[in-house]
């Protein structure tokens, strides 16, 4: 059983001088759908010590989780470096969304650039997919985001296997590790797409959900119906 780890976006509280980390609620009922066979916890943003968090709670895979633009939060984005680095040293599967996919891009020295409001910002646009991909060759996606990567920057590790027809990257893989990222928000849907969890159970080296009745389990996780047992280091 896989132990899923989501990194959290950094809001800042209007009531109290605090910073909180937060994970939208959508995620839960997508999980719910997605990875019934796992267990998941948000990780908090403990900036270079994340990795020993994540090691002290056994994560063998991670979800970069969107909002936050990139050096809006510093200790988020220290955060994510620390666990992308444990990752690509363990060898464990990533699976990036919005955010997480500007990450990947800026982590391995490529650019990510403003992108047109009109076409990007919550609305829905096509793209476009490459042989292999999970689902149809073209669909239309869900987008909230003001930046992103153009294809003829993508950084050198990585590879696109989802793009606009105005070449921007909606999907990418690393070339050697089991590394991928898309755009857009698999868990803003009024209910999880078939495509979208296929292609996260592959990315996460799941094997595919054998029964179409498994998708309407959004809203159970074992996360939430398992008690919680502290490891040693913070007991």
């Amino acid at each position: 059983m896989r132990h899923v780890g989501l990194t959290m976006r950094v809001v800042r509280s209007p009531e109290y001088p605090e910073d909180r980390d937060a994970l939208a609620q959508d995620w839960a009922r997508f999980l719910g759908a997605a990875i019934p066979d796992c267990r998941w916890m948000g990780l908090p943003n403990l900036g270079g010590q994340a990795a020993a968090h994540a090691r002290a709670w056994a994560i063998d895979a991670l979800v970069f989780t969107g909002g936050n633009d990139l050096g809006e939060a510093p200790v988020r984005d220290a955060t994510e470096e620390a666990l992308l680095r444990f990752a690509l040293d363990a060898g464990i599967p990533v699976f990036g969304v919005c955010r997480g996919l500007q990450f990947f891009q800026s982590f391995h020295g490529g650019p990510v650039v403003p992108c047109p409001r009109d076409a990007h910002v919550a609305t829905r646009h096509p793209v476009d997919f490459g042989p292999g991909v999970p689902g149809p060759a073209a669909r239309v996606v869900n987008s909230y985001h003001a930046r992103g990567v153009r294809r003829e920057s993508l950084a050198r590790p990585l590879a696109p296997f989802a793009t606009t027809p105005d070449g921007w990257v909606e999907g990418l893989r690393h070339r050697e590790a089991p590394l991928t990222a898309i755009q857009w928000h698999p868990e803003r849907g009024e209910s999880a797409d078939p495509s979208d969890v296929a292609l996260f159970r592959e990315s996460l080296g799941l094997s595919p959900l054998r029964e179409a009745a498994s998708l309407a389990e959004a809203d159970s996780c074992e996360s939430f119906l398992t008690p919680f047992t502290f490891p040693p280091c913070v007991r």
